[in-house]
C-alpha cells in the first residue's frame, strides 16, 4: 500500500462517521514516455517559467491568479485558498443511494480504493460495505481534494470499497448530437442472428490480464532496433494491407458467416451454450 493516501477523512452515513483513507487505484508508470530532444546536440529540452518582457522568474515569486476579465487577475495566496472551508474537504457525506447499474459508464472519471483508517473504523466500514452489497446500491456524495470538489460514487470492491469520481453534468457532451444521423431502422433478422451467434461464441468472464498494450511493446521493440542500428534510421516493417471493408449487405453477410467458421484462438474463453435461434 502506498505510504501516503491521496485523501484522508471520514465517510458519513447519517450520524455514523467512518474514518477512511483514499488511494489512487491507477498508475501511469507502465506508459511509454518521451522527452523532447534538441537534435543537433542530443540534449533534452527544459521548460522555463517566464514572464513576457521580463524573462525567467524565481518559482518563489509565482502565486495563483483567477482571470475575471481578459488580462485582469485576482491574486490568491496559499493561505487565502486554505481559508475556503468546505465540509467535503474532510467529510464524504453519502447523501443519495442509487441502483448499482444506474450510472452510465460515460460519467465515470477515475477510480480510488477506500480503506479503513484504523482498527476502530473496521466494524463500521464492513457494515457499510456489506449493506451496499446486499442492497445492490451505490452511494453518491461530494468530496473536495486537490483543489476541486468532486461528485463521487462509492461501491463495494472485494474486502474494501472503490470510489469513482464522476463528471459534472456540464462536463459531458450530450450523445444526441453525435447519434442523430444514425437511422432508426431495424437490422436484417438473419444478419442479427449471425451477429448474436458470434457474440455468444466470444462471450466469457472479464479477465483484464488477457489484454496488454501492444503499442508500448512495439515502441520498446523499435527502441531496441534503433539501438542495434547505432542511431541510423529504422525502416518500419511492412504490414499486411487490410482487406477493404464491405459496403453492402452481401459483404456483411459473408463476413459474419466467415467469422463464425473461423476457429477460435487457443486460450480464448469458451462461450456458454447458445439457446436455439429465435424464429423471426
Amino acid at each position: 500500500m502506498p505510504a501516503r493516501p491521496y485523501w484522508k477523512g471520514q465517510i458519513r452515513l447519517a450520524l455514523v462517521s467512518i474514518p477512511v483513507e483514499v488511494y489512487s487505484a491507477t498508475r501511469s508508470g507502465s506508459a511509454t514516455s518521451f522527452r523532447q530532444i534538441h537534435e543537433p546536440s542530443g540534449k533534452p529540452i527544459h521548460y522555463l517559467k517566464a514572464v513576457t518582457g521580463i524573462g525567467p522568474v524565481d518559482p518563489e515569486e509565482i502565486i495563483r491568479g483567477y482571470e475575471y476579465e481578459r488580462g485582469q487577475y485576482v491574486l490568491l495566496g496559499d493561505d487565502e485558498l486554505e481559508a475556503v472551508r468546505l465540509e467535503s474537504r474532510k467529510t464524504l457525506e453519502l447523501a443519495l443511494f442509487v441502483d448499482a447499474d444506474a450510472i452510465d459508464a460515460t460519467w465515470f472519471e477515475k477510480p480510488y480504493y477506500v480503506v479503513p483508517a484504523d482498527d476502530l473504523a473496521v466494524e463500521a466500514f464492513v457494515v457499510l460495505r456489506d449493506a451496499l452489497r446486499e442492497t445492490r446500491r451505490t452511494g453518491i456524495g461530494q468530496l473536495a481534494m486537490r483543489g476541486r470538489e468532486n461528485v463521487v460514487a462509492v461501491m463495494p470492491c472485494g474486502r474494501g470499497l472503490v470510489m469513482q469520481t464522476l463528471r459534472y453534468a456540464d462536463e459531458l457532451t450530450r450523445a444526441q448530437g453525435y447519434f442523430r444521423d444514425i437511422p432508426d431502422t431495424a437490422p436484417d433478422p438473419e444478419l442479427l442472428d449471425l451477429a448474436e451467434s458470434l457474440i455468444a461464441r466470444k462471450s466469457g468472464g472479464f479477465d483484464p490480464a488477457r489484454f496488454h498494450d501492444h503499442y508500448a511493446e512495439a515502441l520498446r521493440d523499435l527502441v531496441e532496433r534503433k539501438l542495434k542500428a547505432h542511431g541510423r534510421k529504422v525502416v518500419a516493417e511492412d504490414e499486411e494491407r487490410a482487406a477493404p471493408a464491405g459496403s453492402n449487405v452481401v459483404d456483411l453477410m459473408a463476413a459474419l458467416k466467415q467469422s463464425l467458421e473461423k476457429p477460435e484462438r487457443r486460450g480464448a474463453a469458451k462461450a456458454p451454450p447458445r439457446r436455439a435461434a429465435k424464429k423471426r
